[in-house]
């Protein structure tokens, strides 16, 4: 069994009686946050009814959801195995360890080889402080280079709890596998070392892991810290500076060097055994998530906050893969968690208003970004993140107002602040303000020569208004080519074609686009009124009809009926009317 089969097994039956049977109860779950249904609401299903939502739940990645309708249907049918598998994973995946502890007993006696059973006991019994019988379990969770590496780990956490720090070590030190262990190896026994009291071998392991990759956070804060307390402060300060030069500004860096400055020695990465083990589950777990392993990062992740609830970046990195996966009411209920008294409290609350106005709840987005900005004026990436959900809304007199108060933040911007120049050239563009929108994104462009999406954006935006046309065509043509896979990049040298009459070139470049967003309802009016042009009324209609079925924007969807009933007039000019709607432009364009 995989730790992916939960969201990889084929549903068992789709018959239409059975799923109508079961869909009130999966559109109340729905409709309630994916916290899961009621009991009320599984007291009606059959076995199958039952089966079929939580395989319906499961495709979904609503785990909370799918572990009850699991857990019902096998209430129907104790003894099937498969049922009791995907509860249990369910359970896991969605963060109910306890309950997912219990299940593993029951799978690990039924399939004493089941390693996602074994590895759930084994860090369980790590919890618990039952260390030997952790190691009995995690023994049996080896197989595979992600798995060897972290029962490796583990183990090496539960020797240290036995009182047995030089057996942890040697277990580290044993292990073989690709490069990429290495600094995982020196990174745990560096801080076993350091929990065993021994700071001069913990110090020369710290180095190796910080030699090998001086820009891993956790490297630099567990090397950083042991120099503040073991040399002068001056070198840890230099290894938080150097940190800091390459990634500005992250809260537990900023912190650190605040706290040296202030002649303060930092603590130790981790206190104690528990805290040790969570460390080398959030590590992996981050990085599976980060590289395609979705389903194992939610494994470890869940398992190391299973160790340690407040473990501020695990609870990041969890939200942040709720995010990947399109699910930002579970990230809002993960960023919830994360301590007020965290230095990531902030960046959480931030991120939390991004998921918040994903669920068509801008006012309450707007209103913690605005608290957020009034708690510090100088919070830059909460006042970005304010204007990117003024424009996101359309409120683009008011994200113009936004983004200038960040812009003032910066007397001396440099080539990372073209993206606040952009977006507000936008919103000034689109509040009717061209002279300082063109000013804004001639600025972006001095920061970040050949940006694509700003060559994309003033080139267009030049040639909409019938204005230097050989220069903006030559911007948007140098846009595509260096995005010729973004479809709205290649939609606006499409529609460039058609604003200049050449209906040819627009038809192939718009129809380009299709094949790069087809669900887009202004690329597709743009192809219908491309069609017309050159003659191919009846593929204009039909464009023109999917526009309107992929719910274009409420002010554009008469014009695109109009389109459908009556066709374009007559083109008497060598440009398309000046009436003619601005291409869609790519990040808020």
């Amino acid at each position: 069994m995989t730790f992916s089969y939960l969201f990889r097994r084929s549903a068992a039956g789709t018959a239409v009686a059975a799923f109508l049977a079961v869909a009130p109860a999966l559109a109340a779950a729905q409709a309630a946050g994916e916290r899961g249904p009621t009991a009320l609401e599984l007291s009606g299903l059959t076995a199958s009814g039952s089966y079929l939502a939580a395989r319906h739940a499961g495709q979904q990645r609503d785990a909370i959801a799918a572990a009850a309708y699991y857990r019902a249907a096998l209430k129907r049918d104790p003894r099937n195995s498969e049922l009791l598998d995907r509860a249990f994973l369910s359970y896991l995946v969605g963060g109910n360890i306890d309950e997912a502890v219990k299940m593993a007993e029951t799978v690990a006696q039924a399939d004493k080889s089941d390693r996602v059973a074994r590895l759930v006991l084994g860090v369980n019994g790590i919890k618990q402080s039952k260390y030997a019988a952790a190691r009995k379990d995690l023994a049996q969770s080896i197989r595979g280079p992600i798995t060897d590496l972290t029962a490796t780990l583990l183990t090496a956490w539960s020797l240290t709890g036995s009182g047995d720090s030089k057996g942890a070590i040697a277990a580290i030190d044993r292990l073989t596998g690709p490069d990429w262990y290495a600094i995982f190896k020196d990174l745990h026994a560096g801080m076993i070392y350091e929990l065993a009291g021994n700071k001069v071998e913990a110090g020369k392991r710290f180095e190796r892991a910080y030699k090998l990759d001086s820009s891993a956070l956790r490297v630099v804060e567990a090397y950083g810290s042991w120099l503040s307390r073991n040399r002068p402060a001056a070198e840890a300060l230099a290894v938080f500076e150097a940190f800091d030069k390459v990634l500005p500004r992250h809260p537990l860096v900023t912190q650190a060097i605040d706290k040296l400055k202030a002649g303060e020695k930092l603590p130790t990465l981790v206190a104690n055994v528990q805290a040790g083990a969570a460390e080398a589950l959030y590590g992996l777990g981050a990085s599976l998530g980060r590289r395609g392993g979705e389903d194992l990062g939610l494994v470890y992740l869940q398992l190391s906050l299973h160790l340690a609830p407040n473990h501020a970046l695990a609870l990041l990195s969890l939200a942040d893969l709720y995010e990947s996966l399109k699910k930002p009411e579970m990230a809002i209920g993960i960023y919830e968690r994360i301590p007020a008294a965290s230095p990531l409290h902030r960046n959480a609350a931030i991120q939390m208003a991004s998921d918040l106005d994903a669920l068509e709840r801008g006012e309450e987005a707007e209103k913690q970004l605005a608290a957020i900005i009034a708690h510090d004026p100088k919070d830059s990436e909460a006042i970005m993140a304010l204007g990117n959900v003024l424009r996101g809304h359309k409120k683009f007199a008011e994200c113009a107002d936004v983004y200038s108060k960040g812009i003032a933040l910066n007397p001396k911007p440099d080539k990372s602040n073209w993206v606040s120049y952009y977006f507000r050239g936008i919103c000034y563009e689109r509040s009717k303000q061209w002279a300082k929108a063109e000013a804004d994104l001639k600025m972006a462009l001095g920061l970040f020569p050949d940006q694509p999406h700003v060559l994309n954006y003033l080139g267009y935006s030049w040639i909409d208004q019938g204005m230097n046309l050989d220069d903006g065509m030559a911007m948007i043509k140098k846009a595509v080519q260096q995005r010729p896979d973004d479809g709205y990049i290649v939609d606006s040298l499409g529609w460039a074609y058609y604003r200049l009459g050449n209906y040819a070139d627009a038809t192939e470049q718009l129809e380009r686009a299709i094949g790069l967003k087809p669900e887009d309802p202004t690329i597709n009016d743009h192809l219908g009124d491309a069609y017309w042009r050159v003659g191919r009324t009846l593929e204009a209609k039909f464009q023109w009809a999917h526009a309107r079925d992929l719910k274009p924007d409420a002010e554009e969807l008469p014009k695109i009926l109009e389109k459908i009933e009556k066709g374009l007039p007559e083109d008497t000019t060598s440009q398309a009317k000046a009436g003619e709607k601005p291409a869609a432009k790519p990040n808020g364009g």
